[in-house]
């Protein structure tokens, strides 16, 4: 049956009127309309991935509820391709599905105060005790720390080889003891990101994901989907920051010059060019996973919205100067497009450092991308523990 015809049906049974929110996500997950693209029993049906788009349609014109994407987009984006991908079947039963129907909040235990860029330095250790695995450590930077049930981690479990030999990828329960969780202000004032302390966390083996050792290659999958996620989301035209600062430009005539007329016109174009960019980028994911493409639409975001958010400053003058938004706040979701000029300008900032810096990612895309030299890479093949720290 073609998918809309299924959503058609799935409707029939399950009013989104009547059907209490909950319950009516669970259903869908069950009847393969949650990703179309992952297999039948694990909330899709095998089709192509553009599929979706026609089920989000006929659900979202019946009033279906969703599953608050930005809130989860952590799941969604990052651990769930990555456990459909390595995961076993037991795995991916147990954690699929409450990860989409937003019962389930995930974050990401990769960064570190000294493994940011270079993530395969990071020094947070696992150490086979029995079935489980004790984990001593600290990471950074965590987004929905606050609010996680899970986490995807990364830590080493072999300090005597290369420093991407010696780590394994776990799933770790945020609840457990040993986990500390305390809030970063940041540039705006609010709390969005965190940093993680683990002492002593026991993590059991069965929560491992992959073999021991192949954490890196398996953390690959994390990071390729990610940059993905944050650089090549569907947007309409004039989506994000780019609309916001044409609609100040349309309602605004007193803030126009012709300089900023052209510097307006001249980040439209990139901003559509961009946006169809994305476009190719998720039809090329429908053939399988994304590749170093992904780091280049991510570093064109980053840059974008800096430039975006400095015009709408120069047009806004000192009126753009005013931020009034200092509360602690613990914010869930960031939401460039319903906040103030301020608020945006600053945290663009952050843009070009999480999801992996714009310098990281200019060396992904000239190696991978463009087959340029490699950067020389002194601790290449050295053991971990024998890298001067």
């Amino acid at each position: 049956m073609h998918p809309t015809a299924l959503a058609r049906d799935f409707l029939r049974s399950h009013d989104p009127a009547t059907t209490d929110h909950l319950e009516f996500l669970r259903a869908r997950f069950d009847a393969g309309l949650a990703w179309v693209q992952f297999p039948p029993g694990l909330g899709g049906l095998g089709l192509p991935r553009e599929r979706q788009t026609e089920v989000d349609a006929v659900l979202a014109e019946a009033g279906a509820p969703d599953n608050n994407p930005r809130r989860i987009g952590i799941g969604l984006g990052m651990a769930a391709p990555t456990i459909l991908r390595h995961g076993t079947d037991e795995q991916h039963r147990r954690w699929l599905r409450p990860l989409w129907t937003g019962e389930e909040v995930w974050c990401q235990l990769f960064s570190e105060p000294g493994a940011g860029s270079d993530l395969a330095g990071l020094a947070t250790r696992a150490v086979r005790d029995g079935d489980d695995w004790v984990v001593t450590g600290q990471k950074v930077w965590t987004s929905m720390a606050h609010e996680a049930r899970w986490a995807i981690l990364i830590a080493r479990t072999d300090p005597a080889v290369p420093k991407h030999q010696g780590i394994t990828y776990f799933v770790l329960d945020m609840t457990a003891p040993g986990v500390e969780v305390r809030p970063l202000r940041q540039i705006t004032g609010e709390a969005e990101f965190n940093e993680v302390f683990l002492t002593d966390v026991r993590i059991p083996d069965a929560d491992r994901l992959g073999a021991v050792g192949e954490g890196w290659l398996i953390a690959q999958t994390t990071l390729m989907n990610e940059r993905v996620a944050i650089g090549g989301a569907a947007t309409p035209r004039e989506g994000g920051v780019i609309g916001v600062v044409a609609d100040l430009w349309r309602q605004r005539p007193d803030l126009r010059s012709p300089g900023l007329h052209d510097q307006l016109m001249r980040l439209w174009v990139d901003a559509e060019a961009a946006r169809l960019t994305g476009t190719r980028l998720r039809q090329q994911l429908a053939a399988g996973q994304p590749g170093p493409e992904g780091s280049a639409a991510k570093l064109l975001f980053a840059r974008l919205n800096q430039e975006i958010s400095l015009l709408e400053m120069e047009m806004l003058g000192e009126e753009g100067l005013r931020h009034d938004e200092w509360t602690m706040r613990r914010p869930t979701v960031v939401d460039f497009a319903g906040r103030t000029a301020g608020y945006r300008y600053l945290r663009a900032k952050g843009n070009s450092i999480e999801g992996g810096t714009s310098e990281i990612l200019r060396n992904i895309v000239a190696e991978r991308v463009l087959g340029l030299p490699a950067e020389p890479r002194a601790d290449k093949d050295v053991a971990w523990k024998d890298v001067p720290k």
